[in-house]
């Protein structure tokens, strides 16, 4: 409760709050707040523009953008989420282990990383998801893999530090093993970096992936994603700008609201800001 009394006086994180649960809640309950199938196809209804009966227009076989862009968020969210998760729970294991062993571990563990780490993110990406294919999995891991490298240099920065503290010399001299050590006396104690890391990597990733769908590399139709429906309203944008005004909004909402709430839980775990409060 004291943690969202801080957060709360933030406005801006606050409404970024709000924003990005409706959106989630929207996903979640999709069926239930929309009127059409996102795949339901009438073509005399095609590239209408927004109405009562279709609040954001139908694209260029009649589906109703409202719908698609409801069920695009789940898409979108989840490859956001479960990227950042899959980079989180790989750097995380990768960087604690090298912070603290130390040594020949170290070495090693990091030039692997480094090897990650020389290689541009979105080419690596698009010959991950060459080769494994354009489904979710391919998607998850030609993310992930680009994205745990950071993460995994964070944890070790953080590790090297926390290692040498006494509570965790004290752990030691009890007899507690390496790994209870590091994961009940070192990670909770450094889990602060580590969640503003993951508000600002699972936006990155929604991007990563509008991005790679826009270029033609996302889901596979009938499923997509917000960037597979900006991509088809790009063509299109000129004529009928709805096709591209709705979901680009909703991705530019949703990055925005991502960072803010970013900003706000620095913020809030920040040592120095709370000792003005």
């Amino acid at each position: 409760m004291e943690a969202f009394r801080r957060l709360s006086r933030n406005r801006l994180a606050l409404v970024s709050l709000a924003v990005i649960a409706l959106i989630s809640a929207l996903a979640v309950f999709a069926p239930w707040v929309t009127r059409y199938s996102y795949d339901a196809q009438d073509i005399a209804q095609r590239l209408q523009p927004p109405s009562w009966d279709h609040w954001m227009g139908t694209d260029t076989l009649g589906r109703d953008l409202y719908s698609r862009i409801v069920y695009g968020a789940r898409m979108s969210l989840a490859v956001g989420l479960s990227t950042a998760l899959f980079a989180l729970l790989l750097g995380t294991a990768t960087g604690a282990i090298a912070g603290f062993f130390g040594g020949w571990i170290d070495r090693i563990l990091m030039r692997v990383v480094d090897i990650f780490y020389i290689f541009p993110s979105l080419l690596l990406a698009i010959l991950l998801m060459l080769l494994l294919g354009r489904g979710f999995l391919g998607i998850l891991l030609g993310i992930g893999m680009t994205a745990w490298v950071t993460q995994a240099r964070l944890v070790r920065a953080q590790v090297l530090q926390a290692r040498e503290l006494s509570y965790v010399e004290a752990a030691k001299a009890l007899g507690v093993s390496d790994l209870a050590v590091i994961v009940r006396h070192i990670l909770p104690n450094i889990w602060g970096p580590i969640v503003v890391s993951l508000t600002v990597q699972i936006p990155a990733n929604i991007m990563t992936e509008s991005f790679l769908s826009f270029i033609g590399l996302g889901l596979q139709p009938p499923f997509s994603s917000w960037g597979t429906l900006a991509s088809e309203g790009f063509r299109a944008m000129k004529s009928f700008p709805h096709l591209i005004v709705f979901p680009g909004g909703v991705l530019f909402v949703t990055m925005l609201a991502f960072n803010y709430l970013g900003d706000g839980v620095r913020d809030l775990l920040d040592p120095r800001s709370q000792a003005n409060v």
